[in-house]
């Protein structure tokens, strides 16, 4: 039995299925452990988790008449605070997903490109030259404005290998497209999208062999690890022309936490500011949607579930009710069940309901057999069909399964 218990009441015996908080927050990379070291409970009590899930059937239990809470209330709870997002308007778009795709990659290459050629020249203790990522912020806010799932569910597609820079690109983009939805003007929104493209330099500085490690980071690998904001702040108040101080912040508070458990300042929700608090949501989205060498991404509709169940105490409830909205409760790249029994990806937001996308239906459930692709507007007059539930693609190893939305195969 599954049971959602805070890291105080974790003892040794326990079996941890599963950390409430991004893969960043902690130095284990993998969950699912029984806990038999208590230098591993020591850990995990520093870290800035604050809740975990346990496994009752295969570990010990909490005292009898402790209360807890059960994987149905936490569901529960996460149904009624994604309901409340897709209650009122989003942003929309001006044009189609599949209209913008082709723009949105060359986008994305040019700007691995750009991303790259600047990490390498920070690592080289060369002064940070902001030019070129100012013409690449204007770029990427031409996209997201024409429709901003294109260029982010493209960057998700990420490799492994890739992940430092184009998480700087995506985050980038998922910044401006929180801004577009919070109304922000667009200085501002320019604003964000510099501080989203720099806000991870200091990664630049850290060991290779640390920022991959495929195994649990030990106490001094993770500090090493949770300097980077640090690092990127210092690197940017040295660059070769003034760094606007909306850039500054967020390079040096995106990894702080409204309950004051993050890092480096452990400030608490009002003395975070508002691009910081934008830099927090959409630093972890990307990170737990993206493949790394150690773990593989999480299916969008899956971590916006995951963010929803953790966002007390870790991020700002506006903001991130915001994020939803601008994303989708089923981002573009979802997999999704449909009540007819068929499975699809989802294509496209709908105007009318975040609950009710487009989707392009490939499989039936029913005959356990492909069929041909079909697009589905669940929002459409007449269509009696809906979304029963999200589906993990590594269940059912679909090999296309991003073809059949971008027409670009998964690296």
């Amino acid at each position: 039995m599954l049971k959602k218990i805070k890291v105080e009441q974790l003892v040794m015996g326990m079996f941890i299925k599963e950390f409430c908080g991004s893969w960043m927050e902690h130095p284990f990379w993998r969950t699912r452990f029984l806990l038999k070291n208590p230098a591993d409970l020591k850990s995990i009590r520093a870290s800035s988790i604050k809740e975990l899930w346990i496994d009752t059937d295969k570990g010990l239990d909490l005292p009898e008449g402790t209360v807890e809470m059960g994987q149905a209330e936490s569901e529960a709870e996460v149904d009624r605070a994604l309901n409340e997002a897709a209650q009122s308007g989003r942003t929309l778009e001006k044009v189609s997903v599949s209209e913008e795709l082709k723009q949105a990659a060359k986008i994305c290459a040019r700007s691995k490109e750009a991303v790259t050629s600047m990490f390498a020249e920070a690592r080289m203790g060369k002064a940070v030259d902001t030019n070129t990522a100012r013409s690449l912020v204007e770029e990427i806010s031409a996209s997201v404005t024409r429709n901003a799932a294109a260029l982010l569910s493209l960057a998700r597609l990420k490799t492994a290998d890739d992940y430092t820079y184009m998480h700087s690109v995506a985050v980038c983009a998922l910044m401006m497209a929180l801004a577009r939805q919070l109304d922000l003007d667009p200085e501002q929104t320019r604003q964000a999208g510099m501080a989203g493209l720099m806000h991870d330099l200091g990664k630049a500085l850290m060991p290779m062999e640390v920022l991959n490690k495929p195994g649990k980071l030990t106490d001094a690998e993770f500090a090493i690890i949770k300097s980077h904001p640090a690092e990127g702040h210092k690197m940017l108040l040295q660059a070769a022309e003034p760094v606007d101080p909306v850039v500054l912040d967020v390079c040096l508070h995106h990894h702080e936490k409204t309950n004051g458990s993050g890092y480096p300042k452990g400030l608490k929700d009002e003395q975070i500011s508002l691009f910081a608090k934008m830099g927090a949501v959409c630093d972890v989205y990307d990170a737990i949607t993206s493949n790394r060498p150690y773990k593989a991404g999480w299916d969008p509709a899956e971590s916006i579930r995951k963010m929803a169940e953790w966002a007390d105490g870790h991020f700002d409830q506006r903001i991130f009710q915001a994020f939803v909205k601008s994303l989708g409760i089923y981002p573009t790249g979802s997999l999704v069940k449909l009540a007819s029994g068929k499975l699809g990806v989802v294509l496209e937001q709908s105007k009318q309901s975040l609950l009710k996308p487009q989707v392009k239906v490939f499989y039936s459930t029913k005959t356990r057999a492909r069929i041909a692709p079909k697009v589905v507007d669940l929002s459409a007059s007449g269509c009696d069909d809906s979304i029963v539930s999200r589906e993990d693609p590594s269940a059912w190893k679909f090999p296309d399964l991003d073809e059949l939305w971008s027409g670009i195969p998964r690296p």
